[in-house]
């Protein structure tokens, strides 16, 4: 864990305009290396310490004469907005992480940009409306059903959380992603995307990088992984429009039945239930529009991969995360328990459900607060732009840290402690936009949001309903990956409860 004090920082004075880069304050860092073995060793905890020292704008230089890298980074809540939402268009996805995951996983949504990125956006939009996402609620409590089951058999009645959320969310998302050939997915996405996540990061924050295609042991490594990756994702959206082409047919025979088939569908739709056709797999293959055309296999491949990756590591970070704390904090616990015990009393919980459990909502946001999946998120300055009394220049590297604002002492009274209260509506509503943004803001804002929360409240009460959870590590040690890494367990007792038949 990283602590912060809670006494207010120091801020550099008023500007009668914007001060130049030079006078921008930062860390000096090591004489030759300035302040990369520090990103290296914790980059968490080099920007907390460089917030608490120099303040809400800060410069920062990593690297040896000639092979220089220097990044400025903004933490008030002010700062975050211009960059993410009030001047988006000129803070770009250009920085060097974005590149490497944009070479290892194709174009999707999480890196296109331009009309490549509003085309998509378009075309994806449908498949993420509420009606839609709520319709996946069913496979969501079926996966956290099976995996409280498994939990009866766990060794010491002990589980470590980390590899048991990232498998839940996983197993999830390739079920909402793939319906049946989730299985085959899911195992080769555990064993190839490791590897793929790893490199990207390492090659994202050197400064000189091997060429991709030199038969270096990493690449060939990482291009295996890649291979095999692609080639499951190629097979099964090729079977998946050999399937939709068949079923056209059988269906321009049969449209005299479509009024019942149409009635039957409404009735799936009020209990959220996936009709077998209606994975996101078989949805992206089929959308299109007339301005926009189509997704080729290339394409629907590309946001397959965006979503496998996006979609479960960041859920399961959250996932992990929400019931460590819980289970640290028991009086928290015990008053999301009776309230899931209140709302739900016997019975599965479905997407009606979310907005009925709002103290574990709450409970949700705060460990979201305290770890958000996405630490660090990175832009590119595309034209010189004042920022809380500074210029940045014109292609500066820029990068937002969750990790820092959301521990900001002013903006959050005692910012280490675990307190849902905090995400009360009326101490919400008192708070600035970009105080909170775990899934990023403005046009780029995660297409996800409603996916994401809806899959954490329901897996979160499906499980806390089963068991009581006691913590046997108290802290979980974390570092900055393409999303929030725990690098150490986050074991858990578990103690089944009253709910736990079904």
């Amino acid at each position: 864990m990283h602590h912060t004090d809670s006494q207010p920082h120091p801020r550099p004075g008023p500007h009668p305009g914007p001060a130049p880069e030079s006078e921008i304050p930062g860390p000096a860092g090591l004489p030759v290396l300035g302040s990369m073995l520090d990103l290296r060793r914790d980059s968490l905890t080099t920007f907390l310490n460089a917030r608490r020292t120099h303040g809400d704008v800060v410069r920062l230089a990593a690297g040896p004469p000639g092979l220089r890298s220097v990044f400025h980074a903004v933490f008030a809540p002010e700062g975050v907005q211009q960059i993410l939402a009030s001047q988006a268009a000129n803070f770009r996805k250009d920085h060097p992480l974005y590149e490497e995951v944009r070479q290892a996983f194709g174009n999707g949504l999480l890196t296109s940009q331009d009309s490549d990125y509003l085309r998509q956006r378009r075309l994806v939009q449908p498949l993420f409306t509420k009606r839609r996402v709520d319709s996946y609620a069913a496979a969501i409590t079926t996966e956290a059903g099976t995996l409280a089951e498994r939990w009866r058999t766990a060794g010491d009645n002990t589980v470590d959380l980390i590899p048991e959320m990232n498998r839940l969310a996983l197993r999830t998302v390739a079920r909402i992603l793939f319906g049946l050939d989730a299985a085959a997915v899911e195992d080769t996405f555990h064993r190839c995307a490791p590897v793929i996540n790893s490199y990207v990061v390492r090659r994202a924050y050197v400064p000189v990088k091997v060429p991709r295609d030199w038969p270096t042991p990493a690449n060939l490594r990482v291009r295996a992984a890649t291979d095999e990756l692609n080639a499951l994702c190629d097979r099964v959206i090729a079977d998946r429009r050999a399937a939709r082409g068949a079923a056209t047919s059988a269906g321009e025979a049969g449209e005299a039945g479509g009024a019942d088939e149409r009635g039957e569908r409404e009735v799936r739709d009020e209990r959220n239930e996936m009709d077998e056709g209606d994975d996101l797999l078989s949805l992206l293959a089929a959308a299109g529009n007339d301005e926009d055309g189509s997704l080729d296999a290339t394409e629907v491949r590309e946001q397959v991969l965006i979503f496998l990756l996006a979609g479960h590591e960041t859920t399961a970070t959250s996932l992990a995360f929400t019931l460590h704390l819980l289970a640290r904090h028991p009086e928290e616990q015990q008053r999301v328990r009776e309230e899931i015990d209140r709302v739900l009393g016997g019975r599965t919980p479905s997407a009606a459900d979310l907005d009925r459990l709002p103290y574990l909502t709450q409970a949700l946001k705060e460990s979201m607060r305290l770890y958000p999946a996405a630490p660090v998120i990175s832009r590119r300055a595309v034209a010189a732009t004042e920022i809380g009394g500074y210029r940045i220049p014109a292609g500066a590297d820029v990068v937002v840290a969750p990790w820092v604002t959301h521990r900001s002492p002013e903006l959050w009274e005692d910012p280490e402690r675990f307190d849902p209260r905090r995400f009360a509506p009326e101490r919400e509503a008192e708070r600035h936009r970009y105080a909170w943004f775990p899934f990023g803001g403005g046009p780029r804002a995660c297409i996800g949001q409603h996916f994401s929360m809806l899959e954490s409240v329901l897996a979160l009460a499906t499980l806390l309903r089963r068991y009581e959870l006691e913590a046997v590590d108290q802290e979980v040690p974390v570092a900055a990956g393409i999303t929030l890494q725990a690098t150490g367990p986050a074991r858990v007792r578990l103690r089944p409860c009253g709910g736990a038949g079904e």
